[in-house]
């Protein structure tokens, strides 16, 4: 567990002794600081990003922070499910005007503000509880089901925050951040794998003739580097969806829009000049890459090579 997910429990988790109320100005720093000192495959909010969304952004993302830290950094399942539904308590107690910990009051203002749906913060919640029940995936069509929820509501979220929910940009967008969250998978084969989740679709993976030996193994075969082709093929597939999306939302949000499909593209391209073998060595965006992804996501270039 993270000393400091360990540290923040103790101070406002479900066990942790009343203490005196967080104003608004020092949860939107939390949610802030919080935001800044993560990223995983692109900075989670641009320079070019206006300044109003930027708090929006803060507390959303210390929302899925948080989330995806009571899922995947909890040694204990059980643990794991009951801290994940004392999140879901707390935000329905945001959600009527009551909120405690930190990230929700900070998130309180921006839902209300922008009239965020709570259904796509259930999903998210949901998503990361069935990752401590569900650790195979049979068909695509079972997993992209599991992207709906783990996924696709942050696209959704962003696109509320921007008021450019329309029907066409919610579809443009699941196809993104479904393709985002593939390619994450594709890149963390090993490591999903050392924590017993598989998320290659099994039937994929019969058809190719990889079985779980292969991942155990480490060793990258011809089989497996054509299944992860294929893979990479339909991930990359999904993220040029982008290019349409940026073009039908405000400007204001587009460059953040093609800056996060650029680095999933980037992904894909690394993934394929190692190969395909994600199993001796995760590919993942370097300092170096980010100002060619800004120049590119800037001039509206969707091609990172």
């Amino acid at each position: 567990m993270l000393d400091t997910l360990q540290s923040d429990l103790n101070r406002w988790g479900p066990d942790a002794s009343p203490g005196q109320p967080v104003s608004l100005e020092q949860a939107r720093q939390y949610t802030k600081r919080l935001a800044l000192g993560h990223y995983e495959n692109f900075p989670v909010v641009s320079w070019c990003l206006p300044a109003h969304l930027r708090q929006p952004f803060y507390d959303v993302y210390a929302f899925c922070r948080w989330a995806d830290d009571l899922g995947d950094e909890i040694d204990s399942t059980d643990e794991s499910l009951r801290l994940l539904a004392w999140w879901r308590e707390e935000l329905q107690d945001c959600y009527a005007g009551r909120p405690k910990h930190p990230v929700y009051v900070a998130l309180e203002q921006t839902i209300r503000e922008f009239e965020l749906s709570e259904r796509h913060f259930q999903n998210l919640i949901s998503a990361f509880e069935q990752d401590q029940q569900q650790t195979r995936y049979a068909t695509r069509e079972e997993l992209v089901d599991y992207c709906t929820r783990s996924a696709n509501p942050v696209g959704r979220i962003l696109l509320e925050l921007a008021k450019a929910d329309s029907e066409r940009n919610l579809l443009l967008s699941d196809d993104v951040c479904t393709g985002l969250q593939l390619i994450n998978f594709w890149q963390d084969v090993a490591r999903d794998y050392e924590i017993n989740r598989v998320y290659l679709p099994q039937a994929d993976m019969q058809q190719h003739g990889v079985a779980e030996q292969v991942l155990q193994s480490g060793i990258a075969t011809d089989p497996f580097r054509t299944l992860l082709k294929e893979e990479v093929d339909w991930a990359e597939s999904l993220l040029l969806s982008g290019r349409e999306l940026a073009l039908s939302i405000p400007a204001s949000i587009r460059f953040d829009i093609r800056l996060f499909s650029l680095g999933g593209l980037k992904i894909c391209e690394k993934i394929r000049k190692q190969q395909y073998d994600t199993l001796s060595s995760r590919p993942k965006l370097k300092k170096f890459d980010m100002p060619v992804l800004f120049w590119r996501a800037w001039r509206g270039k969707f091609k990172t090579g």
